[in-house]
């Protein structure tokens, strides 16, 4: 069985706030903490930040990533949010999109055109038709949930269930990671449904 994705989503407006601290200098010792403890892929989700910020805050962190490799004894992948302009001049490792984003077939084409096949190329999806699409369009992976309920995903509708996850892990051959209020008590039913990993802000 191979191991487990985990995927830390960032969100530096929910870390704890610390006085005459910058939050972007928070999220990168947060983010330096998690390339440190193993963490497979670590997705900017920093929906507000203007393209240069954005582009600086990718730098800083896969640098981060790369000086914490030899400790964790792999280096932990960044992906941007939508930004597939952001991610590639930052040289981070792919794109994630959302529903409304670039559709997933547009951006692999055009990634097989570059000659990048090693840039990842992920998808939120929230339905079995979502995931068979993306699938089809010839993303790397996609994130399917919310699984449980949370308060972040409530826009999304009602959890989607693990019954639903586990459908979605049996008909689609691409890794499906569980997103939505995963915690360590509920991330092994996951696991059972199917799941190539989970990720969670």
């Amino acid at each position: 069985m191979k191991e487990p994705i985990l995927c830390y989503v960032t969100d530096r407006k929910a870390l704890p706030a610390v006085a005459g601290a910058d939050p972007a200098t928070l999220l990168l010792d947060r983010i330096e903490q998690a390339a440190h403890a193993g963490v497979d892929w670590i997705q900017l989700r920093e929906k507000d930040l203007e393209g240069r910020a954005l582009f600086e805050l990718a730098t800083k962190a896969v640098a981060v990533c790369a000086a914490a490799a030899p400790a964790a004894g792999k280096q932990a992948r960044i992906l941007l949010n939508d930004r597939l302009d952001v991610a590639w001049a930052a040289h981070a490792a792919g794109v994630h999109l959302g529903e409304n984003s670039v559709p997933a077939g547009e951006v692999t084409r055009w990634r097989n055109q570059a000659g990048r096949a090693d840039f990842l190329v992920g998808a939120s999806c929230h339905s079995l038709e979502a995931a068979a699409q993306a699938a089809a369009d010839g993303a790397d992976y996609i994130f399917f949930g919310p699984v449980f309920a949370t308060p972040s995903n409530q826009v999304f509708g009602p959890p989607q269930g693990w019954q639903k996850l586990e459908r979605v892990c049996r008909e689609i051959s691409i890794p499906v990671l569980a997103i939505g209020g995963i915690t360590s008590q509920n991330a092994a039913t996951c696991f059972q449904a199917g799941a190539a990993g989970i990720a969670a802000i």
